[in-house]
Order: C-alpha cells, then structure tokens, then sequence
C-alpha cells in the first residue's frame, strides 16, 4: 500500500490499515482531502489482511474542520455526507485518532467513526453556530446519542471546544492516548478492538441517550429561556436547538433531512454571510501592506503603565495575563495601592468563577509591580501612558519619559481621541511613538486601536501588532484624527440621537430602535450607565444642552438613580417623566416644533451617518480597509455580529438607498449629510463599499 493522493496515504500495519492525510495547516476536509479519505477507505475495506481502520493526520492537527474558502463556489469532490455514511457503514471497524482540534466537519466526520481515542491536549468542538451556521453532515444527530441531549444542546450552541478528558466523560471519545506516538497508540487500541471482536458502534443507532429526553418538551424550554438574552437576534442557535429537538422526535434519516434543510437556509441567509465575512475581516486586519515577515521586531519583555486607575490596571491584567511582567506607577503610593488591590480583586472574582486556580492568581499578581516614581520604567520594553485625556498632561508625561525610557523603547498613549502626532513632538524619537487605544474595560474588551502617527517607525507598527495577538487582542491598525476610527464614527451617531430627542423623539425610543436593531445598550441607557457628569463642571455649566440640564438637577446616571431614565433599588430603568418634560422645555425654549418620528428615520438617522463617515474614513486613508471599520466597530462598540459591521451593512440594504437617504437629508437639514466622496463614488462604478 501506498499513496493514494497528494495529501492521503495508506500502509498496513499488520492486522490495521492506516489512512493517513497531510494537508496543512490544519487538513481541512477540501475536495482533496474527502476524494482521499473515500479512495483510501475503499481500499482498505478491499484489503482482505486489513481488519480495523485508523484515520489519523499528519501535522498539528486533526480535521479542522470544512474548507471555508470552499463556501459559495461549485461543490467539487465526493460530499461530506456520503464519504460519513460511507464510513459509518464501512464492514470494518474504523477509528478516529484525534490530536490538536477536531472542529465542525472534522468533528462530524470522527463521529461517524465506530471509536474514537485522543491524545489528552487534544479538542473538539462544532463551532459552525459562530459563522451562523449548523453542523450539515449529521452533528446534530450523532452528538446526542452519543452525550445527551443536554450537553449536545450546550456544545451545538455554544460552539466551544472541549477538552480531551472531558470529552472522554460525557462519551464523545472512547480513550486517551496518555502515553507514546497517537499513532501507535490507535494502531493498540484498533487490535484491541479486533481481539474482543467489538460491535461496530455506529451513532445513528444509539438512541438511549436521546430516549431519555423523549415526551420532555420543557428541556428545550428551559434552555432556549436561560439563553435568551446570548441567543437574542441571532438565527443559528435556535436552528440548532430545533435540529437536536428533530434529533429526539423524528426517525434518524427524516432528521437529518431536516438538519440540511435548515443548514442551506442559514447558508443562504444574510446572517450567516454577515458572520463568514466578520471571521475573514477579523484576520484581515492583522496584514499591514508594508509589514512583511522580515520587518524587524522588538523586545517585549517588561511593559510600564502609567495610571493605577480602572484603564490602567485594565490593561495590566491583559499583559500579567500573558505572561509579560509589568510595572504600574501612579503619582502617589496610595493610588498604586488601590490599582493593585483592584487588579487583585478582579483576579480573585474570577478565580471563585472557576475560570482561574488560586496558583493562577498568584502566578499573575507576582508579574505585577508598583511604582510611584516613573523612573522606575528605565528598564521597560514598551510604556503605555494611560492618564486623563488632556494634551498638556500627556505631553508632560511624554516629555518626561523621553529623557526615561531607554532609546529602544516604544512609547505609547491610551488616549481615544487626541493627537498623536503632537504627543509624539514633544520627544526627540517621534518614531517610537504609537497609539494603543483600549477599551473599557481593557482587561475584557477585544479591540485594541493601534494608531500610527506619521513618524511611527515600521518594526514599531509590527511590534504592536504582534503584541496585540499576544495579549489576546484584535489588533487594528489606524491613522490619526479626532476620535480615529471607532469614536469619530460613534460621535456621528451620538449627534443624530441628541438631534432626534430634540425633533420628538425621546430617549427610550431611539435605546429601543437601536437595541432591536441588535446593539447591547442604547446610547442615552449606556450614557447613564457611564455618568452623565463626565466631563461635566458644575461650576461652569450654563444649562445648553438637555445633559446639563439633568445634570444641574442631580440626575446623573444610574449613580444617582436618575438620569435619562429612573432608576429602582436594582437599578432597573424605565422612561422618566421628569426628563421627558425637561426635553419638551428644553425644545420648546429652542424654537424647535416637535413632530412624530418613525422608527425607521430612527434607525436610518443614526445608522447612515455612521456609514457615511466611515466612507470619509475610507477616502482620508485613515483605515487601511473597509473592513477594519467594521472590526472596530464590532469588537469595541458592540454592533451586531450578525450584521456585519456599517460597512457590510451599507451594502446589505443597498448603498444606493443609503445615498438617497443622505442626499434627501442634506437638503432637509443641513451640510452634516453631504455625502462623501466615495460613498458617490462606489455608487457611480456599482462597487461594494465593504470591499474598498
């Protein structure tokens, strides 16, 4: 025996024929791959010597799942179904031997197998719900016969990845292979399988498991009611339930028709191409056009923050928490004190969460140092100045550091919107100086704005890059501007609300609109949620907007139980008559004639700008991509996975529709509508914005 394509081969090992496949990196199930696996199958059950079959891979990995790139084009090649019916009926016992992950399809196709053992660090997952999808090949009716309906509906919908004992626990894997090569301990366990002459154990026949769950309607209840708030707006999580709700109720055969209805019209649907084109922008972003391997990066082994407040310590978490040692200071010891005491507490919570051990907390606090002196940063690889948002203080700080910092450190600023550029005049290496924006907060939040000011040197740009991957981050690369990508698109939307409120609209119904729409919070509950004094003086406010005016009356946010909203004991809000007659006061004293407002010019209203500024994003170069805007966007503010982000967005509805839109407004309202430039453009030529 011998090769049987490019990437599968076959070899007899006494009694068990070995089906071996190398496709890297992570042998996804390409057209290739599954012509591989049905040829070598075929002739393993052809070999009269060969008693048992081990599927096995080369490389990292097992199955890693389909082959995405795959998605959308003519189907090639033998289909996922029919090489898995083949295996499952095969005459011979076959068996999975799975190291690294087996995710999605590769999952799917170790199911169909007879037994499946793997390595301890070994993984498996169907994660097809995080691209809005379902297990097409039969996932959702083999994962519950073989763990129950309860763990199949937790693992279908939540797309996690499970460890190798815990796999052998709930029944997903038959053995580990604690010790010596996978391959030899498969090859074992096959000829053990031949020697006490075990059934073939096929999973579409095992129907104890989702017996039990039979005539028990209220299991599906209870879980689709203790998710409803995760699942809110998305389609795939319920399609998955309701396939694994077929799993119990139908035949076997009538189910997974079932399942591949459901599974070509999430395929089909806008969902699901809003959350492929999400996964494939998210991995975009880390290409920097001018970076390439040979770039030249620097050191990261001691990180200085300057601020022991919630930012500070936030992202001194994200650096403790890879590995890096850090350093905090703050002007007083009192302030590091409590920024350390902070970070210890947030460790602690999570640790009683189970999400950490007490050696993991100890592990990471022991990487953390206090400082009161920012001398103590000499010896820091990169130092992140993470203090109020005034100019004069960080230049301060930065001209301070200049004369600190050892000459091959990076110099970097936390701040959301100011002006990188002059941070970085104030020091004589203004190519040390970059942008590291977090988001609150920092130790949570995934998006890490790295802006580059013109002088940024290159192997700065790509350290930063490769930092943020480390520290867990979605790294995105921008330019400077007032609020750079995420705040100069939010400040946009910000404007249209307020303007809304003061035509009609109240507050409650603008959160409404953009919370059925699919964002976590609306603007006026999250400004509540934040303080509404922020950036707010007592002493110098002369009532000109409707927030002074709440502020002036000690309605301040959820802290003072009044804000936009009233707030209860529990902090739960409802609409406030106080501030509902403050607004119609405060428009009336304005000269502005209220009117009734659609939830639809809502939504456009506060929607559309946000587009538009971002084609203006796009035009000024400010974002290497249209899809960096929406991984902002999605990763810091909390846009809909399942739309996209505003760029996608814009061209889901029709970016014709979009310009008409700001065009009529323009007219109506003024030159805060123009469109720009490239939106007209991408309009004119019939090109996708989201592809510019």
């Amino acid at each position: 025996m011998s090769a049987v394509n490019a990437v599968t081969d076959l070899t007899l090992e006494g009694e068990v024929a070995v089906l071996t496949i190398n496709y890297p990196p992570v042998n996804a199930l390409s057209a290739a791959v599954r012509d591989g696996l049905m040829e070598g199958l075929t002739r393993a059950i052809q070999t009269p010597e060969a008693k048992a079959v081990v599927i096995i891979c080369e490389g990292k990995t097992f199955f890693a799942g389909a082959d995405i790139t795959e998605f959308g084009k003519p189907y090639k090649g033998v289909g996922l179904r029919v090489l898995i019916d083949a295996m499952e009926d095969a005459p011979k016992p076959v068996i999975a031997a799975i190291h690294g992950t087996a995710l999605g399809g590769g999952l799917e196709l170790a199911l169909c197998c007879h037994y499946r053992v793997a390595t301890p660090s070994a993984k498996c997952g169907l994660p097809e719900v995080k691209i809005g999808l379902l297990p097409g090949a039969g996932g959702t009716q083999r994962l519950p016969r073989l763990v129950g309906v309860e763990k199949a509906l937790e693992l279908v919908t939540s797309g996690d990845h499970v460890p190798a004992p815990a796999c052998l626990d709930i029944g997903l894997i038959d053995a580990l292979v604690e010790t010596g090569p996978l391959r030899d301990g498969a090859i074992q366990f096959a000829r053990q399988v031949i020697a006490e002459r075990r059934p073939l154990r096929k999973a579409r026949e095992l129907n104890d498991k989702i017996d039990a769950a039979r005539g028990k309607p209220d299991l599906f209840v209870a879980f689709r009611a203790a998710n409803e708030r995760k699942f809110r707006g998305f389609l795939a999580p319920e399609f998955n339930i309701r396939c694994i709700e077929a799993a119990v109720n139908m035949p076997f055969r009538d189910a997974m028709e079932f399942e591949s209805r459901l599974f070509a019209e999430l395929m089909a649907g806008s969902q699901s191409k809003a959350l492929q084109y999400s996964f494939f922008a998210e991995r975009e972003a880390l290409k920097v056009p001018e970076i390439t391997s040979e770039t030249p990066r620097l050191p990261i082994k001691r990180v200085g923050i300057i601020g022991a407040g919630t930012m500070g310590g936030g992202i001194a978490m994200n650096f403790a928490n890879a590995g890096i040692a850090v350093t905090i200071t703050d002007q007083s010891a009192d302030a590091v004190a409590r920024g350390l005491d902070i970070i210890r507490k947030n460790y602690e919570n999570t640790a009683k969460r189970g999400r950490l051990t007490a050696a993991d907390v100890t592990q990471r606090m022991d990487l953390i140092a206090g400082a009161s002196n920012l001398d103590a940063l000499a010896d820091c690889d990169l130092i992140i100045e993470a203090v109020f948002e005034v100019m004069e203080v960080k230049k301060s700080i930065f001209t301070r550091l200049d004369q600190i910092a050892k000459p091959s450190a990076i110099l970097a600023t936390n701040t959301s919107a100011l002006d990188i550029n002059e941070i970085a005049s104030v020091t004589k290496r203004p190519e040390s100086v970059i942008g590291l924006h977090f988001f609150s907060p920092a130790n949570v939040m995934r998006l890490l704005e790295i802006v580059r000011a013109k002088k940024t040197s290159l192997p700065v740009i790509a350290t930063a890059m490769d930092t943020s991957k480390k520290i867990g981050k979605v790294g995105v690369l921008v330019g400077v501007c007032h609020g750079f990508v995420g705040n100069r698109i939010l400040f946009e939307r910000q404007r249209e609300a307020t303007q809304l409120v003061l035509e009609g609209a109240m507050p409650w119904d603008v959160d409404r609109v953009l919370y059925d729409f699919g964002f976590p919070m609306g603007p006026f509950a999250m400004s509540d949620l934040a303080g509404l004094d922020i950036g707010w003086s007592k002493e110098t406010s002369k009532g000109e907007t409707i927030r002074d005016v709440l502020c002036e009356q000690g309605r301040r946010g959820q802290k003072t139980n009044a804000g936009y909203y009233d707030y209860d004991a529990e902090r739960n809000r409802t609409p406030s008559p106080v501030t509902e007659q403050i607004i119609r006061e405060f428009a009336s004293k304005s000269g502005r004639p209220s009117r009734s407002i659609s939830d639809e010019e809502i939504l456009e209203r506060c929607i559309f700008p946000m587009i538009n500024e971002g084609a203006r994003i796009l035009d000024e170069k400010i974002a290497t991509r249209a899809s960096d805007i929406d991984v902002v966007w999605l990763n810091g503010y909390g846009w809909p996975t399942y739309r996209g982000g505003p760029m996608f967005y814009a061209d889901q509805i029709g970016l014709p529709h979009v310009l008409t839109r700001l065009q009529q407004w323009e007219k109506a309202l003024g030159p805060q509508f123009k469109p720009a430039r490239l939106l007209e453009q991408c309009v004119a030529d019939g090109k996708p914005l989201h592809r510019v």
